[in-house]
């Protein structure tokens, strides 16, 4: 297939479509891993090429546990995706960062439980470096395209990612606070080492909709507050998407990611089955020659 997108964007909780997209058509597609989320929305966008999913599908029918990473991250990189924006709705488990700040965390916590993060397996064995998740070069064109969007942003942090769909016991959250988690959500991590594991860059956009139940003020925010905030996030993040892509450059990236498997697989390539390297050839691409 040929490249039909350089930038790929995940709209999340409240981002289930990215207005301005400018000959825009919807791209169904199957992967060896079943079906992503939704059909991908292709387009231009300050005049680059994009990719848009919305996350959960369009009108939310998704519950983070039921999210097909695998499909989702390696549909965009069928399209020809070399970046990845995802963008998330989070808590706060800081007093600074309150609802309606956007937070580009530069690393995460795992607290889910059996939910598969990664391609390989099935006779082929890779190990990514994963020590830096975020790619610092496309995080500091988001916090730049946050400032210049006048949106409040905290550059960098930690998401702690948990499995859900129910939120935080009061006593998960003063502990995850005692750890020096900064935002909770539900889907990014998996993301973040799928994208790493098929050499794309990958930065994440938490929009804080609320405190967490640590909060002493928690008690008195209503379902109609956090979808008001959720919507406001929203528009805000279209607004910082445009600037982002406005200000990304459009020659060779000048990061690691793309190298990501560069001395990450382990197994002789003589031993890897067909069906497997059939199957990951667009994700190993240079990195195994049969």
């Amino acid at each position: 297939m040929p490249a039909e997108a350089e930038i790929g964007i995940i709209g999340g909780s409240g981002l289930y479509a990215l207005p301005g997209i400018e000959d825009g058509r919807e791209v169904k597609l199957e992967t060896p891993f079943g079906a992503p989320s939704d059909a991908y929305f292709v387009g231009r966008l300050e005049g680059r090429r994009v990719a848009f999913l919305a996350r959960h599908g369009r009108g939310h029918r998704l519950l983070p546990s039921e999210l097909n990473f695998r499909a989702n991250l390696y549909g965009f990189k069928l399209l020809g995706v070399e970046q990845i924006i995802s963008v998330s709705a989070v808590g706060s488990l800081k007093e600074e960062l309150r609802p309606l700040d956007f937070v580009l965390p530069d690393q995460f916590i795992d607290r889910t439980r059996g939910r598969i993060s990664t391609f390989f397996g099935d006779g082929l064995v890779a190990h990514i470096g994963f020590a830096e998740p975020i790619c610092a070069r496309l995080r500091a064109a988001l916090a730049s395209a946050c400032r210049s969007a006048r949106v409040q942003v905290h550059d960098g942090g930690v998401y702690l990612c948990m499995e859900g769909p129910a939120f935080s016991t009061r006593a998960e959250s003063r502990l995850y606070r005692s750890w020096g988690v900064d935002v909770i959500g539900m889907t990014n991590l998996q993301e973040a080492k799928l994208a790493r594991e098929a050499c794309l860059c990958f930065a994440t956009v938490a929009m804080v909709t609320d405190f967490d139940c640590w909060h002493p003020g928690h008690a008195a925010v209503t379902i109609q507050e956090v979808l008001s905030n959720l919507q406001k996030n929203a528009d805000n993040a279209a607004r910082v998407i445009r600037a982002a892509l406005a200000g990304l450059g459009s020659g060779p990236r000048g990061c690691g990611c793309a190298r990501a498997l560069e001395h990450a697989l382990v197994t002789d390539p003589a031993l890897v089955p067909d069906a497997t390297w059939r199957k990951l050839a667009p994700i190993l691409g240079p990195w195994l020659r049969r």
